[in-house]
């Protein structure tokens, strides 16, 4: 009997189990970013309340499988408002949301994308890769921002030297000075040489909502350096909703950081404020490369009505370290790596009996304001307009020697400079130090506004035109840091100088730049097209203090030159299915050309064969979104003539005297072509393998 009752329980209790399993629906749909207008992969969905839940695909689908009645479906992403929706589950039938649109947590990202000039997925005719904050808080750990973009084809990033900041990236072949770097649409290439130094923004990573990498022209409307590419970095702006973080992490050899993160929220005013900030120390992972650095990121938004936003941000990265010489007559050989290590670095030893010293250092606080003003003129027609101030202030250290100590200190058995040696040396000297610690200093003063209006014309065409204003000057002297125990330093101006004071140069380097720019884009059905152009002019100035104190010239203020530089572009892409597009695009870019090639000598002599760069590009594409697998592939060609670089040699002159000399090459061209293929597929609910392969033939 009893033995009946328990089969009689364990049916009751398999049917039970039976019929609960089968008493539900499914549930599909999209999670969609809008602005974008792409969908958003491992977005988290669930049945609130409940066990059941998945995430999303490659294309930003979802299967859900959800109880039997009334339930309320709940969907998150990491820099999204969270979506809610009370819906009705039938046992056996599908409830199809169709495409969720998700809203940003961050007030005025939409806006700064007009300005930022983001391209779409499937529709802008360019190739792409946007990382989110989601993946770029995965994957940063403890590198720097340019190295997340490693996991994008035609890109490669390296850590440089070695030092807090020093990374450096190329895209398609082009290093840093022919890749536009922006930040919520501003600029931040330097203006005289068009490099960019991440050091100055060391802690941007902290503070990054998305970024952007367009290869080849790009997207951007601007009289960019965007002969590679366009990196696009877009910060969190203002959060909607309240609340803070504090992280603290610690690498192997040593750094630590602490992060804090603070969000007022809308308050009733509709005054929203968000801070982030952080502090790095620690002694680096190549030897003698310290770190002391600061971040620190606010943005503060206000609505004036329903048609006037103003939105102020401010963003800087004070920071001091030690840095490992990168230069050709500072390679490092395979010897020494065997004998002293990976880590190994010449640039340093110890002086009076213990303390550090490293004779190459970085120091540089460039913090960076704007203030963003977005008017909805009305339904056809909206204003984004942004006026900024950069200032930079800091430098590097080097070494000056004389004699036996020109090229510094000699090295120990440890592979370390004897500064002890150098010191004695100094001390007994009659003439001031054989060798010195000197700094050379870079501060700038920039500013701009930049302005777009984006007007409806018709159902399907849009025009964007506007104006783009630069103002850029740069101070550049050394001085002496240190004179290592001797009573001064012999400079052919001052020939006392003491610690503090300037030599070897002293100049100014003035840019200023104006420019208009203009794009029609037309979408008919599945095609979506545009034809863009920009016109600039840029005014160069130079004052040298120093060769006008030498009796080298007449004045110190150079003549002012000018160069009109253009750029025309047009594309398109045509959307074959909903799964699969095809795009090509076009360009022609005759650009002005860097300060540095304008005035040559180290003077103010004008160079006298100035002419504009002229760079020619295409590319075409092809794109494949299906629901577990995505394919990118890309062929471009780019052509550069009339191209300017500038060498630097050391020679002996007849007398036997060492001497550094700079060279100027003039109209050298350039050839890359190369393909481009990126593939992502989700195997499984929680795995997803995704690579890539890039081939260039640069020359």
């Amino acid at each position: 009997m009893r033995r009946m009752i328990q089969k009689m329980t364990l049916i009751a209790v398999m049917a039970l189990f039976s019929s609960s399993l089968f008493a539900q629906g499914t549930v599909t749909g999209r999670v969609m970013d809008p602005v974008a207008e792409e969908g958003l992969i491992q977005a988290t969905v669930i049945v609130s309340g409940t066990s059941y839940g998945t995430t999303t695909d490659m294309d930003g689908k979802f299967i859900l499988n959800a109880p039997e009645g009334e339930q309320t479906i709940n969907v998150q992403y990491v820099g999204f408002k969270s979506y809610s929706k009370q819906i009705v589950v039938i046992k056996g039938e599908t409830v199809a949301l169709g495409n969720i649109p998700m809203e940003s947590s961050q007030i005025g990202l939409a806006e700064i994308n007009v300005l930022a000039n983001i391209a779409v997925d499937r529709k802008t005719p360019v190739a792409v890769s946007t990382i989110k904050a989601a993946e770029i808080e995965e994957v940063l750990g403890s590198q720097e921002l340019p190295e997340v973009l490693n996991r994008t084809p035609g890109v490669y990033a390296t850590k440089g030297a070695g030092g807090y900041g020093d990374s450096k990236i190329t895209i398609r072949g082009f290093d840093q000075r022919n890749v536009a770097v922006m930040i919520n649409g501003i600029p931040v290439n330097d203006m005289e040489n068009g490099w960019v130094y991440w050091s100055n923004w060391a802690g941007l990573g902290d503070a990054v909502s998305s970024m952007q990498v367009q290869r080849g022209l790009g997207a951007s409307k601007l009289a960019i350096n965007s002969v590679g590419g366009t990196m696009n970095v877009l910060t969190k702006t203002t959060e909607a909703d309240k609340g803070g973080s504090i992280v603290s992490s610690m690498t192997s050899y040593g750094n630590k950081k602490v992060m804090v993160g603070l969000n007022t929220g809308v308050t009733k005013s509709g005054l929203a404020v968000t801070f982030v900030g952080s502090r790095t120390e620690g002694p680096g992972y190549i030897d003698a490369t310290y770190v002391d650095a600061w971040s620190y990121y606010l943005s503060v938004s206000k609505n004036f009505g329903k048609k006037h936003k103003l939105q102020f941000t401010v963003i800087g990265a004070p920071q001091e370290h030690g840095q490992r010489d990168g230069s050709q007559y500072s390679a490092q050989t395979y010897d020494h790596m065997e004998k002293w290590g990976t880590r190994y670095n010449p640039n340093w030893g110890f002086i009076g009996g213990g303390e550090m010293l490293n004779e190459r250092n970085n120091f540089y606080h460039k913090p960076q304001t704007a203030l963003n003003w977005y008017w909805q003129i009305n339904e056809k027609n909206f204003l984004a307009t942004s006026a900024y101030v950069s200032t930079g202030n800091g430098g590097g250290s080097g070494i000056l020697g004389v004699g036996s100590l020109k090229y510094g200190a000699p090295q120990n058995a440890l592979g370390q400079r004897d500064w002890d040696y150098a010191v004695a040396v100094n001390d007994t000297s009659s003439t001031g130090s054989h060798l010195i610690m000197r700094n050379s200093m870079n501060n700038h003063f920039w500013a701009g506004a930049l302005s777009s209006l984006n007007s409806e014309l018709t159902e399907n065409i849009t025009l964007t035109a506007g104006i783009d204003a630069r103002y850029y000057k740069g101070e550049h002297y050394r001085e002496v840091r240190d004179l290592l125990g001797g009573t001064h330093w012999d400079d052919q101006v001052n020939h006392n100088a003491q610690v503090g004071d300037r030599i070897a140069y002293d100049n100014d380097g003035l840019v200023q730049y104006g420019g208009v720019f203009a794009q029609l884009e037309g979408t008919f059905g599945n095609l979506n097209a545009f034809v863009a152009a920009t016109a600039s002019n840029t005014w160069y100035g130079r004052t040298d203090r120093y060769n006008f104190a030498r009796g080298n010239m007449d004045t110190p203020d150079a003549e002012t030159v000018t160069a009109f530089g253009y750029n025309a572009k047009a594309g398109a892409n045509y959307n074959v299915s909903e799964s699969s597009n095809i795009y090509v695009n076009a360009g022609y870019y005759s650009r002005a050309p860097f300060h540095n090639y304008v005035y040559i000598n180290y003077g103010n002599d004008i160079n006298p064969n100035l002419a504009n760069e002229k760079i020619m590009a295409a590319e075409l594409g092809y794109g494949l979104n299906l629901n577990k697998f995505t394919l990118r592939v890309n062929a471009y060609y780019t052509n550069w003539t009339d191209k300017w670089s500038i060498g630097y040699i050391r020679f002996t002159d007849e007398a036997g005297e060492e001497h550094n000399g700079t060279v100027y090459f003039q109209g050298l061209n350039e050839n890359h072509t190369g393909i481009e293929l990126e593939a992502k597929a989700k195997l499984t609910k929680n795995f997803e393998l995704g690579g890539f392969v890039s081939y260039g033939d640069w020359k």
